[in-house]
């Protein structure tokens, strides 16, 4: 491993659980937030904002797959539409939550985000 993906890892080791804080504490009206919200809600400067918060919730993924939970990743989508990143849906798959089939992704991710909504209430 590089130095440099070591300083990635840490960083996101860092910010993860504040990002799982701030998605945990986000208003059922309020969700989904985007990218940039979740950046300037932790209070990141540039540059990489985006890439430390995809990074931050890359993780919150595996540790949600590992202990069973709905992706409280879902509730970050792009600000292009109301869908997260493709590499929500890459790692999604990866981790054998998604089907393979990328027709079936945006089903897959509302399943999800009712799930995360409904483990918050």
């Amino acid at each position: 491993m590089t130095l440099k993906a070591k300083e990635a890892g840490s960083a996101s080791a860092e910010l993860a659980p504040r990002l799982r804080a701030l998605l945990e504490g986000l208003p059922a009206e309020g969700v989904p937030i985007t990218y940039q919200q979740a950046a300037e809600a932790l209070g990141l400067v540039p540059p990489h904002t985006i890439r430390r918060v995809a990074v931050a919730l890359e993780t919150l993924m595996r540790e949600d797959v590992a202990a069973g939970r709905p992706l409280i990743a879902a509730l970050v989508v792009s600000r292009r539409g109301a869908l997260p990143r493709q590499g929500f849906f890459e790692l999604a798959v990866e981790l054998g939550r998604f089907p393979v089939d990328p027709a079936c992704h945006a089903a897959a991710y509302r399943q999800e985000l009712e799930g995360v909504m409904g483990s918050a209430s």
